[in-house]
């Protein structure tokens, strides 16, 4: 159970505030997870929400990639509520089974496709170590370009960040979703 109470009904807001409920509904078909609990703080979820909708439907990352740099960086946060929603998007993006069963494993990705290993070492690298080496960073530019780490290095950012707000508050997946490992 959530620490606060979830707002997943715009009576729950002042009235001031409901353009910003309805943005999030117009982008997202409803308000769930990080934004029901963003919402105590309309600004930073109209703000959250903004940003990553851009991440999640005009960033020039394939959606095989950013699929891959969101449930690497959920495993790599143990974010419960991450990796449930985002398996089934990772999957119907393209993502293969075995792809999604080394990040849950945190197994190496030495036999993965170029693309896959690239991304899943520059998410790993970025969020444990807090940096990426020479290597991995000129590999993922050589695969995506300057833009292309660009956003993906904000891809990493934006759902550690939303890991940070479903982890505090205790945001938990409806039961009978995918589950991260222990």
């Amino acid at each position: 159970m959530a620490r606060i109470k979830l707002i997943t009904e715009i009576e729950n807001l002042h009235s001031e505030n409901h353009h910003i409920f309805n943005q999030i509904v117009g982008t997202r078909g409803r308000i769930s997870g990080p934004f029901s609990v963003l919402l105590h703080s309309p600004e930073i979820a109209e703000r959250s929400a903004h940003l990553g909708s851009y991440i999640r439907f005009e960033s020039v990352l394939s959606d095989e990639g950013r699929e891959t740099a969101i449930i690497t960086a959920a495993r790599e946060m143990n974010c419960a509520y991450e990796w449930a929603y985002h398996v089934g998007t990772a999957e119907e993006s393209g993502v293969p089974e075995e792809v999604i069963r080394i990040i849950n494993e945190r197994s190496p990705v030495t036999n993965l496709d170029a693309t896959y290993s690239s991304v899943i070492a520059f998410s790993r690298e970025l969020l444990v170590d807090k940096r990426v080496t020479a290597d991995t960073f000129a590999r993922a530019g050589k695969l995506l370009g300057d833009r292309g780490v660009t956003e993906l290095t904000a891809t990493i950012g934006y759902y550690g960040m939303i890991a940070c707000a479903l982890n505090a508050f205790e945001v938990q997946p409806e039961p009978g979703k995918p589950t991260l490992l222990r």
